[in-house]
């Protein structure tokens, strides 16, 4: 299978271990393979041929904060909702947030796609069945490097139909009124 380049790459794998294994000078190298004396040095201090990832080293997101982020992780993992049901059920509580965001914030935590739905003894589970109206609420508590937040979700398992809210400390009374 053949080596994928990107559009201004000079050299190769094979190239780059020739001049890393080579004694020979810079400017020698540069010229035998047509590069700048700069990519040469670069290619001999490094401990390894292949190319280095592009991008950044922690990715995050610059529209949601890291409580957002708990937030939706926290939701989601809870609901089992889909893409677009999270998101109608999160915009109240997060107005910013857009289908684009939650979908990369989704990727990001490696749950962007829901499970198949199936145990490891291969038996398909559903949710228990109840009529419409009758709702599921829970109390999910957030860690972040900030501290504790709780978020209070609401949801019909039959229209899918979800609520949250976010607070720094769930009370009874704040959980009653919700």
């Amino acid at each position: 299978m053949g080596q994928v380049l990107h559009g201004c790459a000079r050299t190769t794998e094979a190239v780059r271990r020739a001049i890393q294994k080579s004694q020979e000078s810079l400017r020698a190298l540069s010229k035998r393979y047509g590069i700048n004396p700069k990519t040469v040095a670069k290619w001999k201090k490094r401990a390894s041929p292949s190319d280095l990832k592009t991008g950044p080293k922690e990715p995050h997101s610059t529209v949601l904060s890291i409580e957002d982020e708990a937030v939706i992780v926290a939701f989601r993992r809870h609901t089992l909702l889909p893409l677009d049901d999270c998101l109608s059920a999160l915009q109240p509580t997060l107005p910013h947030l857009t289908r684009s965001s939650l979908h990369r914030c989704l990727q990001r935590h490696g749950i962007s796609r829901l499970p198949d739905g199936e145990d490891g003894n291969g038996i398909k589970r559903t949710f228990k069945t109840y009529p419409i109206g009758s709702f599921h609420i829970d109390i999910v508590e957030l860690r972040t490097a900030e501290g504790r937040l709780s978020l209070l979700v609401a949801i019909d398992r039959t229209s899918k139909f979800a609520c949250t809210e976010l607070h720094g400390k769930a009370t009874k009374r704040l959980a009653a009124a919700f």
